[in-house]
C-alpha cells in the first residue's frame, strides 16, 4: 500500500510541475497530467526512414514536456511490460501519458465485477494454478504429452475462470503477464511463456495486484483519466444465478452512476451489438459514447457500407475495428486509408482502433493478424509512426489503443492531437 500511495504522489507531482509557471509546456498541457515517456519513442524515431514526418518527431522530441492525451488509449493499461489489468500496469500507462484507461469487465462467482480481459484466462494471466485455489478450475492442469521421438502430441491446458471463485477469493491472486507454455509438464513450466519481446520483470510476488471494476473507477478517478470499460463476453450461460446479460450490461454502467463518474469520462466498449444498444437505449448519456467493437479476422469479414449506415441509424456513433480494418497498401507501396476506412467516415461514425504495440518486433516481418492489410508497407520498428500518422491525419482516428501508451502519446503531443 506504501507503494501504491507513493506512485499516486509520484503522479500527482508530475501534473503539479506540469502547470508550473515558466515551464515550456504548450497552453493545452497546463491542465492536463505530465507524461513520463521514456527512451522508447525516440528510438522509434530514430528507426524511421528519412523524411518529413521523421524531422518533425525528431523536433518534437527536444520539446521540454509532454502531457497526457485522450488519443492514447492505455489497451489493459500498459502491458507490454506490466500484468495485464492490474493496478501497477494503470498506474504505468496513466504515467505514460494515456488519457483514457481500459478495465475489461466480467464477472465472478458471486456476481462481482471485475477487471479481467476474459472470464476465463485466469490460468494465464495469474497465479491461481499455483494455489489451493486451481482445484476449483473449470479444467484442471493436465501436462504436456510427447511422442518417443520428443514432438508434442498434446500441449498443456487448463482453463480457470473467474466465474469459478468468490470476490475474496479473486483478491488473493496475483497477476502475471499472459502467458503459457504449452509444452509444460508442471505448472511452473506453465505459468511461463513469456514472449521474449516482452518481460517478467515486474511480475513479482508482490506485485500484479488486481481489481474489481469499482475499484478501477476508484484509481482512474485518482489518476486523472478518462475511462473505457469493456464489457467481456460470459464463458458462462446466460442468465447467471439470475442475472441477464442485460442485467450484467446495466449493472457495469451503475457503478460509474455509483461512484459519481461523468457519462462524458467514460466509453463503454462491446464486441456484442445487443449490448451496446441497451446501453443506448436504457443509458442514453452513456450511449452516446458506447463503443462497438468489431470482432473481424480478415477484411473480407468487415462490414460494408450499408451496414455501416445501419449502425448509425441504431444509435451507434462509434465503432472500433482491428487496425487492419482501416490500413492498406496505394500503388506506390505507401500506407492509405482503407475502403472501411472512407466507408465508416462516410456512414458518420467516429472510429477508434487497436492495438498497438502488441505484435512484437515489426522489422522481422510477417507481423499477423493487426499488419495482415498492409504488412508489405512494413519495413523497420520506426514504421509505427508512419501507421499512426495515416490514422490520424488521413483516416481519423478518435483515438487509439497501445499496450505502450507512451508511444502514442508523443505522436498525439507532436501532432498536436487532444
Amino acid at each position: 500500500m506504501i507503494r501504491s500511495t507513493l506512485g499516486l504522489a509520484a503522479l500527482a507531482l508530475s501534473t503539479a510541475c506540469a502547470a508550473a509557471p515558466g515551464t515550456s509546456a504548450p497552453a493545452d498541457a497546463l491542465s492536463k497530467p505530465r507524461a513520463d515517456l521514456g527512451p522508447r519513442p525516440a528510438f522509434l524515431v530514430d528507426e524511421m526512414r528519412d523524411g518529413a514526418l521523421k524531422t518533425q518527431l525528431q523536433q518534437c522530441s527536444k520539446r521540454g514536456s509532454f502531457s497526457a492525451r485522450d488519443f492514447s488509449i492505455g489497451h489493459r493499461g500498459a502491458p507490454l511490460q506490466f500484468p495485464e489489468h492490474t493496478r501497477e500496469s494503470y498506474i504505468a500507462a496513466a504515467r505514460m501519458g494515456a488519457g483514457i484507461v481500459e478495465c475489461d469487465v466480467t464477472f465472478t462467482k458471486d456476481k462481482a465485477l471485475v477487471c479481467r480481459h476474459a472470464q476465463n484466462d485466469l490460468h494465464t494471466t495469474t497465479n491461481i494454478l499455483a494455489t489451493p485455489l486451481a482445484a476449483k478450475c473449470t479444467k484442471a492442469f493436465t501436462p504436456a504429452s510427447f511422442d518417443a521421438a520428443g514432438n508434442l502430441v498434446t500441449p498443456a491446458a487448463a482453463e480457470c475462470r473467474t466465474s469459478d471463485i468468490t470476490l475474496a477469493e479473486f483478491k488473493t491472486l496475483r497477476g502475471k503477464m499472459d502467458a503459457s507454455n504449452p509444452r509444460a509438464r508442471t505448472v511452473q513450466e506453465y505459468l511461463g511463456g513469456t514472449a521474449n519481446w516482452r518481460t517478467d520483470l515486474y511480475s513479482g510476488p508482490t506485485s500484479g495486484t488486481l481489481l474489481t471494476h469499482a475499484e478501477s473507477i476508484a484509481l482512474f478517478k485518482q489518476l486523472g483519466v478518462k475511462m473505457t470499460p469493456e464489457l467481456k463476453s460470459p464463458s458462462v450461460p446466460m442468465p447467471f444465478d439470475g442475472m441477464t446479460q442485460q442485467d450484467y450490461a446495466l449493472k457495469m454502467i451503475g457503478e460509474y452512476k455509483a461512484a459519481g463518474v461523468p457519462a462524458s469520462r467514460v466509453w463503454p466498449q462491446s464486441f456484442s451489438k445487443d449490448d451496446v444498444l441497451t446501453w443506448v437505449a436504457l443509458e442514453p448519456e452513456f450511449g452516446q459514447q458506447a463503443v462497438y467493437l468489431d470482432d473481424a479476422n480478415t477484411v473480407a469479414d468487415l462490414p460494408g457500407f450499408g451496414e455501416l449506415q445501419t449502425y448509425r441509424a441504431q444509435g451507434i456513433r462509434i465503432v472500433a475495428p482491428p487496425l487492419f480494418a482501416l490500413l492498406t497498401v496505394d500503388g506506390n507501396g505507401r500506407i492509405a486509408p482503407s475502403s472501411y476506412a472512407l466507408n465508416a467516415k462516410a456512414a458518420g461514425l467516429g472510429i477508434i482502433t487497436w492495438t498497438l504495440e502488441r505484435s512484437g518486433l515489426l522489422a522481422d516481418g510477417s507481423n499477423g493478424f493487426y499488419y495482415q492489410s498492409f504488412d508489405q508497407a512494413i519495413q523497420r520498428e520506426g514504421d509505427m509512426y508512419e501507421v499512426l500518422d495515416v490514422l490520424a491525419k488521413q483516416v481519423g482516428i478518435l483515438g487509439i489503443f497501445s499496450d505502450w501508451p507512451a508511444t502514442t502519446t508523443f505522436y498525439a503531443n507532436c501532432a498536436g492531437l487532444r
